[in-house]
């Protein structure tokens, strides 16, 4: 006989092939691309397979990508293949690169308000 707590999910536990962390989105392991860790998606986390499981640098890289995803599902944020939009404006994006106050900065600078956010909640 099987032993049930009803039918709410239990956090960190697979339904259906899905796993939710106690933040409220999906953490999946994947290849990503060269140099990149992690990436956000709207209610997931993708880390890089090269991130050791339960070590700091997969805990950092859950917290800042996942305050990325945190910032999509709340419509502060949204990301697309050639602009990235904050709080109602919307920058242009191009070849690794965003336009932000007149300049070209690469994607990930500390300079944008949606990686300082993301910054912050690494700590």
């Amino acid at each position: 006989m099987a032993f049930k707590l009803g039918n709410k999910p239990l956090p960190g536990i697979a339904r259906n092939g899905d796993v939710k962390k106690k933040h409220g989105f999906k953490v999946e392991r994947a290849r990503l691309d060269d140099g990149i860790l992690g990436e956000a998606h709207p209610g997931k986390v993708v880390i890089d397979e090269s991130v050791k499981p339960g070590s700091a640098q997969e805990k950092k890289v859950i917290s800042h990508e996942g305050q990325h995803v945190k910032d999509m599902d709340s419509g502060k944020a949204a990301f697309g293949d050639d602009w990235v939009r904050w709080e109602g404006k919307t920058y242009k994006r191009k070849d690794g690169k965003i336009q932000y106050n007149g300049k070209w900065d690469d994607e990930g600078s500390k300079k944008f308000p949606w990686e300082k956010s993301a910054m912050k909640a690494e700590k």
